[in-house]
Order: structure tokens, then sequence, then C-alpha cells
């Protein structure tokens, strides 16, 4: 459904990413790890032309283009079918949970208002927020932020539903309401693609693990086979790290 191949991209003469490739099938729930500065985020903004990257290409969904050269169209066409759920939520101060969601439906795809809030409701009734239409952000827990933003990804009905770090500017106790919203979508069949540290979200609930550092996927496998299997020391050090010293692999 989403493949893109050898996608380079730089910032003021400093490579982030080194000509990475990745294939998304429908219904996959990918996950990608790795430390701070390999290239995660970059990876999934290039995928979503939040940035621009200056080599690779791009097939989605009977659209086929290079990266550097491609269409405001073509762009516009692959942002249609893509939601994309933010690190610090992104949303409008003076605007109320209904009115975030249906902004991007009536503003940016057309959609007549009646539907556009039909469509906003479900999307929040889902992310359990059906008493929370007419509160403003500043009203909202960090949690119901957050759970506002997978509404408005998943009002639009995209194709995949790119999250990053959906859970790293949330207080811990409420990690869990956002990681079980997230939980539900994947048993629905939702195709996504997170970057996030959550180990545990990223064992229970990945189709395929992919762990980056330096700018490329270093490897990539089924949660046993990384967590329990992984072949790269990069990977070995990242788990060690991360899990602690509970944490025992083998070969």
């Amino acid at each position: 459904m989403l493949e893109v191949k050898d996608i380079h991209k730089s910032y003021s003469g400093n490579e982030i990413l080194k000509g990475v490739s990745l294939k998304v099938e429908k219904g996959d729930i990918i996950v990608i790890l790795g430390p701070s500065g390999s290239g995660k985020t970059t990876l999934l903004r290039c995928l979503n032309f939040l940035e621009r990257a200056e080599k690779g290409s791009i097939d989605f969904d009977g659209i086929h283009t290079e990266f550097k050269s491609a269409t405001g169209h073509q762009i516009n066409e692959i942002r249609k079918r893509t939601g994309f759920v933010f690190q610090n939520y992104n949303l409008f101060a003076n605007k109320t949970a209904l009115q975030n969601v249906t902004e991007g439906l009536i503003v940016a795809r057309k959609v007549p208002k009646k539907e556009a809030v039909d469509r906003a409701k479900q999307a929040l009734d889902k992310v359990g927020l059906s008493d929370r239409y007419d509160y403003y952000p500043s009203q909202l827990s960090g949690g119901q932020q957050q759970r506002v933003g997978i509404a408005r990804a998943i009002a639009v009905n995209p194709d995949v539903i790119l999250f990053d770090e959906p859970t790293s500017a949330l207080d811990p106790e409420l990690v869990g309401e956002v990681l079980n919203v997230m939980k539900s979508l994947a048993e629905e069949g939702a195709t996504m693609v997170v970057v996030t540290h959550e180990m545990g979200f990223a064992q229970d609930v990945a189709s395929r693990v992919v762990f980056m550092d330096g700018g490329t996927i270093v490897e990539e496998g089924t949660p046993h086979e990384i967590f329990s299997r992984p072949r790269d020391p990069r990977t070995i050090q990242f788990l060690r790290r991360i899990l602690r010293e509970d944490y025992e692999y083998s070969i």
C-alpha cells in the first residue's frame, strides 16, 4: 500500500536520513524504535511531506513520485490518505474539541459542515470523549488533548495513521489512556506507523518493529525477533539501555 525507497534528508548539511526504505502493507502496525537523533521523526514527517526529502521515491495507493519532484496535487492526494498524530497535540487553543476535529474536514477537505460534525462526533466517541465535545484544550488533560488529536486523524478515514511519539509529552499516569485508544484502533484493523519509546506497546501490538540508528534502518522484524533475538549490536545496546539490566536475549 505504501512504499518508500532510498530517502535522503539533510538539515544545514547534516544528513539525517541516509537512504531509508520502508514498506507498509494494509493492516500493518509498524513501530519505529531508536535513540534520539536517529531520524525516526524525520522519516515520519517525510512520509506525509511535512518535510521534503531531497532524494528517494514514494508509492502510495497508485501514486508514484520522487520526493524531490512531487507536485502539489500529488502531495495533497497523499495527505488525504494519511492521518498524522503529533507528539505535542497541535490543537487550536481557541476551538473546542469538536471544532478542532471538524476544522480540517471543512477547510482542507471541503466536507459539508453537517457531515463534518457527524464524523467528528463519531471519532471523538471512538476515543472516549463523547462528553467533551464543547471543551477547549485548556479544559482537557494532556491525555484527553492527545485523544482529540487521534480523533482528528481518524475522522478523515485515512489509509494509514502516522503517530509521532504520541505519549512523549504526557505525564506517566496519562500514557495508558492514549495507548489503549491506539490498541483499539489496531484491533479494528487500522494501518499504523508509530514512532515511540513504549516498549510494551511495541511488543504487544506491532506486526513489525523497525530499529533506526544514525539515519538508517539497522534491522527490522517481528517483535519476537527484535526483542528476543536481535542481531545487530546497536539494537542490543539500545534494548539493554531502555529495558535495563533485566533484559535478556538469545542469538
